[in-house]
């Protein structure tokens, strides 16, 4: 008699990636024409326009733009402020659009629309390249004291399934990894919190000690002292047909 093989079902943990990397592996920027939707402070437009790209960054936030436009340039970057449902921008421009740790912020009655509309700017050919945070983790459940946003995340994937099985759109690939997220400080995480959304200042402030405690418990420390947190992120690459 034999002896029947034991299988290890236990799930493995995604591989750990630097957002900069799985982009370049995904991606060639260089002479690429790009809009990022949902910029933020245009750090992403930076780095992107840095590898040869020319970008538009995105955002409806005055704050956000306004920060942007203050950093020193890469190169010859834009930036506009826009919500994503209603770009500024004409028909087949761009080679790749981006919405990277944006889609879930876009209000979930607009997600469908916002993108139809990279859509509509994309060029046949053109990828739209998605990076979103899961609902999961460390780092998740810290943040959720301020704003739960697992229902957000979940439709914006729900959104991003539905554009893939469209007409419009076709799956490239889709994968799941672990990116560091690292602050210097307290103070700089909860500068993050409040910059991406300008409405959570008040939850913030009231709950500030509480909030400190909880980032202290639930960090790594890395080498240099820094607080390091592991964020599940997954990854949608579609091709605009």
């Amino acid at each position: 008699m034999t002896t029947p093989q034991s299988h290890d079902t236990t799930p493995q943990e995604p591989p750990t990636r630097n957002h900069r990397a799985v982009l370049e592996e995904n991606l060639h920027l260089s002479g690429a024409r790009v809009v990022d939707i949902g910029c933020g402070d245009g750090a992403l437009v930076r780095l992107m326009t840095r590898a040869g790209a020319r970008v538009i960054g995105i955002d409806p936030s005055s704050g956000q733009i306004a920060r942007a436009r203050a950093a020193e340039p890469a190169g010859d970057e834009t930036y506009i402020r826009a919500g994503a449902q209603e770009l500024p921008l004409p028909d087949g421009e761009f080679d790749i659009a981006v919405f990277f740790n944006a889609l879930h912020h876009v209000p979930v009655d607009l997600q469908a629309a916002a993108l139809g509309e990279a859509a509509r700017v994309l060029r046949s050919g053109g990828l739209l390249y998605v990076v979103e945070p899961i609902a999961a983790g460390r780092y998740f459940e810290l943040t959720r004291t301020i704003e739960d946003e697992t229902h957000v995340r979940a439709r914006a994937y729900a959104a991003l399934q539905e554009a893939a099985q469209g007409p419009t759109f076709a799956p490239v690939r889709e994968a799941v990894y672990l990116a560091p997220i690292r602050y210097d400080d307290f103070a700089q995480f909860r500068a993050r919190l409040i910059a991406v959304d300008e409405r959570r200042r008040p939850l913030v402030e009231a709950g500030e000690a509480a909030l400190a405690r909880a980032f202290e418990a639930a960090a790594e420390r890395d080498e240099e002292g820094a607080y390091l947190f592991r964020q599940p992120f997954r990854l949608t690459l579609l091709r605009r047909g």
